[in-house]
């Protein structure tokens, strides 16, 4: 039995000032309708803006960061991950990642001097800034001074090669992979890929809508929020940005009020998360699938637990 494994981690550091942020200025949002993740807060009378989306016609993994006073950004962003990898500074702004799945299902160790013969897999991090200035830290880090906003795509490939070859067998170059889509991924604007993400993925979640009988909110469920750290749900796409209702007291309410909207909410996140994470071409959605957070992941081991028992009954 196979699993999904992590690719790796985004590590973006920020000055301790950051920890210091307003908590009544927090407010994340997941909206539903575009596919898009945003996280805004403020410190002193500087509002900072993280925005993600990941387009399936580009297969990137597009973010942006922000600030609403010029020259106000300042990070540190590398590159970290489970797996036997290596990662190093390529020019100015760009981070190559390579690396190597265990060959068995034993969490590798980072140190260990052993060759795991698993699938291995490459990444290409890119960075474009506004203004500020760009330093390489130890030739596997990259340190931003002094900008306005940041523009990070993420491509990745691996040398899987179908469920008949062996990982040892696949001609595949990931790393040759990862460049090639990233420079097709360039010659396109930020406003360009994001609009182009929008098309496909709205031609699938828009071809459904439901809306249920007696619904006590105006709530069209297409965004999921979380503000003054309570995790809430946009209402009616009219009303301001602060009249939310957090999702913690809409389950509790469940239970004597059973807002049939909240079901519409759920349905929708539901299709969401199906549309996310299986495209024609790619893997069915299984299990917790590309979700997993594991190296060992204890999925896999319920499942074995819960069906192959009846198989065996069945034979």
């Amino acid at each position: 039995m196979k699993v999904y494994q992590l690719l790796g981690d985004i590590k973006i550091e920020f000055h301790d000032s950051h920890l210091k942020y307003s908590k009544e200025s927090y407010y994340r949002e997941l909206d539903l309708d575009t596919a898009t993740a945003k996280v805004k807060y403020s410190v002193g009378d500087v509002e900072f803006t993280r925005e993600h989306f990941v387009s399936s016609p580009d297969q990137v993994i597009v973010t942006r960061l922000s600030a609403s006073k010029p020259g106000s950004l300042s990070f540190t962003v590398y590159f970290d991950s489970k797996m036997h990898h290596d990662s190093r500074v390529s020019g100015q702004n760009q981070i190559i990642i390579e690396g190597r799945c265990p060959g068995s299902r034993i969490r590798p160790r980072l140190d260990s001097i052993d060759n795991p013969k698993g699938i291995r897999f490459s990444a290409v991090f890119d960075m474009q800034i506004s203004n500020g200035v760009i330093q390489v830290l130890d030739d596997r880090k990259l340190r931003v001074e002094g900008s306005d906003s940041a523009i990070f795509l993420l491509t990745a490939s691996s040398s899987f090669d179908g469920p008949f070859t062996m990982p040892e067998d696949s001609k595949k170059d990931p790393t040759s992979e990862s460049l090639s889509k990233m420079k097709s991924v360039k010659s396109f604007s930020y406003a360009d890929l994001y609009a182009r993400h929008l098309d496909d993925y709205q031609n699938l979640f828009r071809r459904v809508s439901l809306q249920l009988s007696k619904s006590s909110k105006t709530v069209l469920g297409k965004s999921v929020f979380y503000k003054r750290q309570s995790i809430s749900s946009q209402a009616n796409l009219s009303q301001k940005e602060g009249d939310t209702i957090p999702t913690s007291a809409r389950v509790k309410s469940f239970q004597t009020d059973e807002d049939p909207s909240f079901v519409e909410l759920l349905f929708q996140y539901g299709r969401y998360l199906l549309i996310s994470c299986s495209r024609p071409g790619s893997q069915v959605a299984n299990l917790q699938g590309i979700w997993n957070k594991d190296v060992e992941p204890a999925w896999e081991y319920v499942f074995r637990s819960l069906f192959i028992p009846q198989l065996a009954i069945n034979k």
